[in-house]
């Protein structure tokens, strides 16, 4: 079943989504080679808490941390913990914020320290095609259009978009009805309309599409363990245009005050 939204509760769906862009900020202004990422997931923790929110992640599903922090190979769901970030690494950093009864969902792949070309261009072309898929998240059109703009695009580049992880709902739960996946047909899928809350989260690999679960139960890698980039937006179905609900201003104002390049 889809929850369709009043314009009060996707006020209240942006006030959460806003924090999560502010807690994904704290991380931009410290990650960086020698970094622990138990310490970012403190840190973000912390920021959610103190601005009235609580971590969306932290117990959902028997998940123990407040970030999804995933290194290189890693797509989705990775562990923070005592490993130490190293100059080259990529990393998704994923964050769900709970306040007023409503979540916000966002996602940001950063770059530590100096990385290859290839992986920048990774990085550009998996945030680019979420700004594609994005803009066909309007009233009438239909969950296969954000699938095909996004797919058709990063295939361009030789990419290929994990099959096994999809975008979805958001709303009262982290996890609604519909499902978004970042491939599909145009024409197809569920019809899109005023009132609906999506999260938009290309997932797009370096290699294969193909994916494995580690041992740990949640962390998804590459199959082939090359790289893999991650950018996310909740956004709320519009007449003629998107609304994105969530930001990734305040992230790139720090990286920028840092001097790390902007893709």
């Amino acid at each position: 079943m889809i929850y369709f939204k009043s314009k009060e509760e996707i006020e209240l769906i942006r006030e959460s989504s806003l924090l999560v862009g502010k807690t994904l900020a704290e991380v931009a202004r410290v990650i960086a080679p020698g970094v622990k990422t138990i310490s970012l997931d403190k840190l973000a923790e912390d920021f959610i808490r103190s601005n009235g929110g609580s971590p969306g992640f932290k117990g959902y599903n028997g998940f123990p941390f407040t970030l999804c922090i995933s290194v290189n190979e890693q797509v989705v769901h990775g562990f923070p913990g005592e490993g130490v970030l190293r100059e080259g690494d990529i990393v998704s950093v994923d964050c769900g914020v709970l306040m007023n009864g409503f979540y916000g969902d966002s996602a940001y792949t950063f770059p530590v320290g100096e990385i290859r070309q290839e992986v920048l261009q990774l990085m550009k072309c998996t945030k680019e095609s979420l700004y594609l898929g994005i803009q066909m998240a309007t009233d009438g059109k239909r969950v296969g259009d954000i699938g095909f703009a996004i797919q058709n695009y990063v295939e361009e580049f030789g990419y290929s978009v994990v099959r096994d992880l999809v975008g979805h709902g958001v709303g009262r739960n982290l996890h609604e009805k519909p499902e978004v996946p970042n491939y599909g047909k145009r024409g197809t899928g569920v019809k899109l309309q005023d009132g609906m809350v999506i999260a938009i989260e290309p997932m797009i690999n370096l290699g294969v599409k193909n994916v494995i679960q580690e041992s740990d139960g949640w962390t998804i890698r590459t199959a082939d363990r090359m790289p893999s980039a991650h950018y996310e937006h909740t956004v709320a179905i519009g007449l003629g245009k998107a609304d994105i609900l969530s930001t990734f201003h305040y992230i790139e104002k720090e990286l920028e005050k840092r001097g790390i390049d902007q893709i």
